[in-house]
């Protein structure tokens, strides 16, 4: 670790890998361990661009975020949020409006505890430890009941979240769930990893990853990721490359072409 270790939960096995503590390390985070630092090391030597596909994806973040508050959205919800690091969606949604109230969720101890620290001073916003396959825990957590009224739109994002579940778990059943509970003019904002368009690095990427033993990726189809969406309304430019969704400049890009569309991103709205 490069920063200090009094605020690491005790509960935590520092042997397994985090998903979302190797999501905090491909970003330039400090918040991770040694055994996730060895697992990135693996996956970056796997597929050299993995680093730029995180950048990507917390630009799309960003710019669904922006969109969201163009659409009048004031409240937002991130399952998989991990560990903070900077453009988070209450740092983008409040700098266009103070107003705005954010209900961080991730089941890594580490995220939670980092994300308590950061969001003390901040009274709208919060964070939520809990699986996302047991969404009862999440939309009826003190948390979402303080910030989030589920009379209006809301933003749920769910960002290189949804292909951690296993195909037995019914991704699309439990999303429908989360969909069910929100109200006309919400949106769902998804990106994914995709089988479509593999290549070789992300292929052994994916394995890498699934041999460590810890969280394991399912890649799906462009059809799978579509059908999570259910009965919302895809704006446009739709299902696409998650670097290829309303992008707004270079930044938004990877210099490697298959990293912009190793993950698919769109964004849904409840009619």
């Amino acid at each position: 670790m490069s920063v200090g270790q009094n605020w690491i939960p005790q509960s935590v096995d520092v042997s397994v890998p985090s998903a979302a503590r190797l999501y905090d390390y491909l970003l330039g985070g400090a918040h991770n361990f040694a055994v996730d630092r060895e697992m990135g090391d693996k996956v970056e030597l796997a597929w050299p661009h993995v680093r730029s596909g995180a950048r990507v994806n917390r630009a799309f973040l960003g710019r669904a975020v922006r969109f969201m508050i163009g659409q009048g959205v004031r409240q937002f919800l991130d399952i998989g949020s991990g560990i903070p690091t900077v453009a988070n969606v209450h740092e983008v949604a409040q700098a266009a409006d103070p107003e705005c109230r954010v209900v961080y969720v991730d089941r890594d101890p580490v995220a939670v505890a980092h994300s308590e620290l950061l969001l003390a001073d901040n009274d709208r916003a919060g964070v939520v430890q809990a699986d996302m396959r047991d969404p009862d825990s999440i939309l009826n957590s003190d948390e979402a009941r303080r910030l989030l009224d589920f009379d209006e739109p809301i933003g749920l994002l769910m960002l290189l979240m949804v292909h951690w579940v296993p195909t037995e778990a019914d991704p699309w059943g439990l999303l429908k769930q989360y969909r069910e509970v929100l109200a006309s003019g919400s949106y769902f904002a998804i990106t994914h990893f995709t089988s479509d368009r593999e290549h070789e690095d992300s292929s052994n990427a994916a394995a890498r990853i699934n041999r460590a033993g810890g969280d394991q990726v399912v890649p799906r189809t462009w059809e799978e990721i579509a059908a999570m969406f259910g009965d919302f309304e895809l704006v446009e430019p739709g299902l696409v490359g998650f670097a290829e969704w309303r992008t707004s400049g270079p930044g938004d890009m990877s210099d490697d072409p298959a990293t912009n569309k190793i993950a698919y991103g769109g964004v849904g709205r409840k009619p």
